[in-house]
């Protein structure tokens, strides 16, 4: 039973700093790649980063220079370090995981940010 957990969510000014995290716990073979969406109200779930096995990332343009990906595989754990935060990216952000075997991806609860002007 494969389960994502996000954690570090919160209410930052702008300017400000958050680090999101993702523990991937069940049973797991390895991990392909894992990434990080966000949704705001009445908009579709987009990438924010990924990250391969090979240790490839990959950002959306309105983050890129201020939002860094990482992950700890011995931990099966992602983050995302989150500098410079804007108003624009108060949303939902949740965790995506790609697991080798598995036909789909799995996904976390989400955890909420919100930047305040």
């Amino acid at each position: 039973q494969v389960q994502l957990v996000e954690s570090g969510g919160g209410l930052v000014q702008a300017g400000g700093s958050l680090r999101l995290s993702c523990v991937v716990s069940g049973y797991i073979i390895s991990i392909n790649a894992m990434g990080w969406y966000r949704q705001g109200p009445g908009k579709q779930r987009d990438l924010v980063a990924n990250i391969t096995s090979s240790g490839s990332t990959n950002y959306a343009d309105s983050v890129k220079g201020r939002f860094t990906i990482s992950r700890d595989n011995a931990k099966n754990t992602v983050y995302l370090q989150m500098n410079s935060l804007k108003p624009e990216d108060t949303s939902v952000y949740y965790c995506c995981a790609d697991l080798a075997g598995a036909p789909y991806p799995y996904w976390g609860q989400g955890t909420q940010v919100t930047v305040s002007s």
